[in-house]
């Protein structure tokens, strides 16, 4: 129920940020603008489809792994591959202590998984399972696909928030209020911003329930959130642009933060998460 709850939450929300970019398009730069900053949108999303995987390996300066530095690793990923009926990924490792763990690829034979150090310490294998089912389930939804799309959105419409603050309309006829120029500027690209944010969340719910499905343990991913929030909140990552760029693709927010930063974080809060595995489970609170 929550899988099927979340994947129309998702059609539902690209439904809306495609409609409000063509609302934006259509009062200040007309059927071209709209078409030029969909199209430019649409390339910048296209090479970050495309390179992902590469960019998110590269920010965490990751190596890959052979099977004999982390047999335990690959023997867990091959066995949910086989369960899947998916191809073995490539598996990385990061030097960081921070715990946490990505992946990537825009399809099941282009994708990587990668840990770092820091996780492959603090759980055992038990939890490392529910974390690697977890990560394979972004690949298998096509999680980058999702993410590519709603970005492309969401920077078309900032594209013609900032064009509409800049030049207005197409003539002094058809020049909208600046009111509400502005307004649009700068409440255009917040709301394709928290958009995006929620996309992100129903996401990770996904693959909370299907990683749990995929390894028959929901409280083992559950067990995992719990050590990775407290691991997360004592070595957090610096909020350096790069990592920023990927950590929508972690499985836990890397970066320290409360208040408004919560708002805009693209990861739910653990203790929801958590509180959902447990009912998988059985649990009732």
């Amino acid at each position: 129920m929550h899988s099927h709850f979340n994947g129309l939450k998702t059609a539902v929300l690209l439904g809306g940020m495609s409609a409000f970019l063509m609302v934006i398009g259509g009062i200040f730069a007309g059927r071209v603008g709209l078409i030029i900053a969909f199209g430019i949108s649409l390339a910048i999303s296209g090479y970050q489809y495309w390179n992902s995987g590469k960019m998110a390996i590269r920010s965490m300066r990751a190596r890959p792994v052979s099977e004999a530095e982390q047999p335990v690793m690959y023997r867990i990923v091959r066995e949910l591959a086989n369960e899947a009926r998916q191809p073995m990924p490539a598996l990385y490792i990061s030097p960081t202590m921070a715990p946490n763990a990505f992946a990537t690829g825009r399809n099941p034979r282009n994708a990587a998984v990668c840990c770092t150090e820091g996780i492959l310490q603090i759980l055992d294998e038990r939890e490392l399972r529910g974390v690697l089912g977890h990560e394979l389930m972004h690949v298998y939804n096509r999680d980058i696909l999702t993410a590519s799309i709603a970005g492309a959105l969401a920077s078309a419409i900032t594209f013609i928030a900032n064009f509409a603050f800049f030049f207005g309309g197409s003539n002094d006829e058809e020049r909208p209020n600046f009111v509400a120029m502005i307004a649009f500027s700068l409440l255009g690209p917040l709301a394709a911003g928290v958009i995006q944010m929620a996309i992100s969340r129903t996401r990770e719910y996904d693959a909370d329930e299907d990683g749990a499905k995929l390894t028959g343990d929901p409280l083992a991913l559950a067990s995992a959130l719990r050590k990775l929030e407290m691991g997360t909140r004592q070595l957090p990552l610096p909020p350096e642009r790069e990592l920023v760029n990927a950590s929508h693709m972690m499985i836990a927010n890397p970066f320290r933060g409360g208040g408004v930063a919560k708002l805009f974080a693209t990861h739910p809060p653990m203790a929801d998460r958590i509180a959902r595995l447990e009912a998988m489970a059985g649990y009732r609170r």
